[in-house]
């Protein structure tokens, strides 16, 4: 049975990725953004009520992932803090001018998060040349990348993503989202030979993950 992580943009969808079987959760703020930093209280109140693991998304703004110095200082600012409640590892992804992967910058978050694990988002799917990034990113130290190969979306990225699959060879784990539900989770499954999977579980548009399709990504 695949291992599923919902992204969850309040804790609503927290308690109902928690609730209905989740393996992880993916703690963000600003759905509109496609994720930003949580607030301090948010994670606070939510690791008290839930024991499976929480990671944490590093992420100043919404829009491009190449970051002003003031910026890079919030991200480790907010990194530092949000490792005090005990949560389980951290998100972010950080790219430079050329949408590279900024090596020197990611490394001192990694750094800063240890012993917690780092998954690299989808910043991966705006850098430049697959297998380049990848090896970048292992070199950073992070343990995931979080991908829909490097296209919109998985079933697009399909052929990348089982390409990542064999490339890392258990170096790093492929953490496959983007555009995943429970209609097209098998499929994928099959094809990529990946075993970890993120999705949002919002099926009507809105801001909350649905109950059934947590248990439907979980039971496909």
């Amino acid at each position: 049975m695949s291992k599923i992580e919902i992204a969850c943009f309040n804790p609503e969808s927290a308690m109902i990725a928690f609730d209905n079987g989740a393996d992880r959760i993916e703690l963000c703020d600003g759905l509109s953004e496609g994720g930003t930093t949580p607030d301090f209280e948010t994670v606070k109140q939510l690791r008290e009520k839930i024991n499976i693991p929480i990671f944490v998304m590093i992420r100043p703004r919404g829009g491009d992932f190449t970051y002003s110095e003031e910026e890079f200082e919030q991200m480790k600012s907010d990194l530092v803090q949000l490792k005090m409640l005990n949560v389980d590892g951290f998100v972010f992804g950080i790219l430079n001018e050329n949408d590279q992967v900024n090596i020197v910058q990611n490394k001192e978050l990694v750094a800063l998060a240890q012993p917690y694990p780092c998954t690299f988002h989808r910043a991966f799917d705006r850098a430049k040349d697959l297998e380049t990034s990848l090896e970048q990113v292992i070199e950073c130290g992070f343990t995931t990348i979080l991908t829909s190969g490097q296209k919109p979306n998985v079933s697009e990225g399909i052929e990348n993503l089982k390409k990542l699959v064999e490339l890392s060879d258990g170096r790093i784990e492929i953490l496959v989202g983007g555009g995943l539900r429970s209609g097209n989770i098998a499929g994928i499954q099959e094809f990529t030979k990946a075993t970890y999977f993120h999705s949002s579980a919002i099926t009507d548009g809105g801001a909350f993950a649905d109950a059934d399709e947590v248990v439907a990504l979980k039971n496909a």
